[in-house]
């Protein structure tokens, strides 16, 4: 699975192009299909699946979107999947998208770079490339995609990419299985090859809101702790919350969405139905039968436009922005686009409290004061604060599981 892309572009940006609607930031899901079957990813079609390839838009069908968003006004187009890679026809889609003048940026597993893949990358060059890294072992990358030789593969992949200077990034999905090497990963990434890493350890449900995936997810407590063993990390987050603090649904904004999907984003899955975004699936455009003009000025308007139909405690929660709470969150996790997610609630939380961020009383909540919750959640921050300041003093590699506030 790759994930969202640009989300820091999107966070806010809305608030300035509100009537000003130009979708200039664009996702699309090539396919499902992947070579990988990673047990925690939220679309696992192999590769060899007929059936999802006949369903999957055409060569044709791709060229009579990338006419039209660029015609739109797209300027960045994120190409994810699955694995772009596992179709045979993707640097044909991708080289005319770069000839409409688009800033491309690819996510893959790497698994599926050839020579001759990665020499034509060279003479098309990408805004950037994403290298999803699920290990730094054979027995633990394998161990997470069930697969084989793929470790190598990747590996082989990424030196390809790189013995040609191409604008190449390392990431990680932070899961149970590979938490244990993180650091390894970062290490070897940021030493051994030069390049930029980054780790992320949000897991969401299936598209068919499927729960298999959240078995591989980790406690908050683990998430918060790899934030606050990292300073660069700690301070990226001190400059978001300086950057975005505050309730997210501003006065008068009865709105229930607050991102930048519909505004400046949008997302095709390989399908062709238009969203707002890539975790999105409730309220789909088809692009087969209608034009991405209608999708986007009309669809993805009213979409856009709906209210809230009640009030929650996230509605006027001052740290909403450092949780990633959102309609299709809550589609995914409780079938419901306005239902907390008690998961992200608490990472939230738990983070601020880290942070020494003031969380102000936003709503019935267990974990601000005065909730049932609050006590073991200040617990665990206290012990992560000084399981952070024994890292830095006698540069612990301690890989305590913590047993506070529900963790697992």
């Amino acid at each position: 699975m790759e994930g969202c892309g640009y989300g820091e572009f999107s966070l806010g940006l809305h608030q300035r192009l509100l009537g000003r609607r130009i979708p200039l930031d664009g996702t699309i899901e090539l396919t499902y299909r992947c070579p990988l079957q990673c047990s925690f990813c939220y679309n696992r079609v192999p590769t060899v699946d007929a059936a999802a390839q006949r369903q999957e838009l055409s060569f044709e069908e791709h060229r009579r979107i990338l006419d039209e968003i660029a015609g739109a006004g797209c300027l960045w187009l994120l190409y994810t999947g699955g694995e772009v890679f596992a179709r045979e026809d993707f640097l044909d889609i991708y080289t005319y998208a770069q000839q409409k003048g688009l800033l491309v940026s690819i996510f893959t597993n790497g698994t599926l770079i050839t020579p001759e893949t990665a020499d034509h990358l060279a003479k098309w060059v990408p805004f950037s490339i994403e290298v999803t890294l699920y290990g730094v072992t054979r027995k633990t990358y394998e161990r997470i995609t069930g697969v084989p030789g793929s470790f190598e593969n990747c590996l082989r992949g990424i030196h390809l990419l790189k013995e040609r200077n191409l604008p190449l990034k390392l990431k990680t999905m932070a899961v149970s299985p590979n938490r244990h090497e993180i650091w390894e990963m970062k290490r070897f990434v940021q030493q051994d090859l030069g390049l930029e890493f980054r780790f992320d350890g949000t897991i969401n449900p299936g598209i068919d809101r499927s729960r298999r995936p959240l078995d591989f997810r980790l406690s908050p407590e683990q998430i918060v702790e790899l934030d606050v063993l990292d300073p660069a990390r700690i301070q990226a987050w001190e400059d978001f919350v300086r950057r975005f603090n505050g309730p997210v649904h501003t006065a008068g904004c009865d709105e229930m969405y607050h991102c930048g999907g519909g505004i400046n984003s949008f997302s095709i899955n390989p399908h062709g139905k238009l969203s707002l975004c890539v975790l999105s699936q409730a309220d789909t455009y088809d692009l087969r039968k209608g034009t991405f003009s209608d999708g986007w000025s009309n669809f993805l308007l009213n979409v856009r436009r709906r209210k809230m139909r009640k009030m929650t405690k996230c509605v006027e929660c001052g740290i909403k922005s450092m949780c990633g709470m959102c309609p299709a969150n809550g589609e995914l996790e409780q079938g419901d686009p306005e239902s907390p997610v008690d998961f992200l609630c608490r990472v939230a939380h738990l983070r601020s409290y880290v942070l020494d961020m003031p969380v102000l009383p936003h709503g019935e909540c267990a974990y601000c004061q005065g909730g049932e919750r609050y006590e073991d959640m200040r617990s665990a921050a206290a012990f992560l604060k000084s399981k952070a300041r024994r890292s830095t003093d006698n540069n612990s590699e301690d890989t305590e599981i913590l047993t506070v506030c529900g963790a697992s």
